[in-house]
């Protein structure tokens, strides 16, 4: 899960970061792999917490090489209808203001930008901090 993760975050995750994680009882998510035997080779996960009816998208990964193929759009279907099994009344997600691809495929979904977090996301390299933006869908 790190490896794929730090392909899109200057911030990366390192394996005990997501093992105490996905330790935490509200926390679950879903994966998606390459086809090959057996499973192939990771190619995006998403993680999210639910808690008092309100959800959280923890964070979102595609591997570079699955990009642009629907593996974003899969993971967030799956997510979403799990929280409409679990009756959440919304969900909330970060997402760094130059992500482009990600703002279209949320804003798609039915998210909407509720506030903002200036300087929420690491510097990369030549590059200041960016904002990000906090965005919800209201699910009931």
């Amino acid at each position: 899960m790190a490896a794929v993760h730090n392909e899109g975050f200057a911030r990366p995750w390192n394996d005990g970061e997501f093992a105490a994680l996905l330790a935490q009882t509200p926390v679950f998510g879903f994966a998606a792999r390459r086809e090959g035997e057996g499973g192939g080779p990771l190619s995006g996960f998403v993680l999210a917490r639910l808690a008092a009816g309100e959800a959280e998208i923890l964070t979102i990964a595609v591997a570079k090489s699955a990009r642009r193929g629907g593996v974003g759009r899969r993971l967030m279907d799956a997510v979403l209808l799990r929280l409409h099994a679990d009756r959440a009344e919304a969900v909330f997600l970060e997402v760094d203001e130059r992500n482009a691809p990600a703002l279209a495929l949320y804003r798609r979904l039915g998210f909407r930008e509720v506030g903002k977090r200036p300087g929420y996301y690491a510097e990369r390299k030549g590059e200041p901090a960016s904002t990000a933006l906090v965005m919800r869908r209201d699910l009931r």
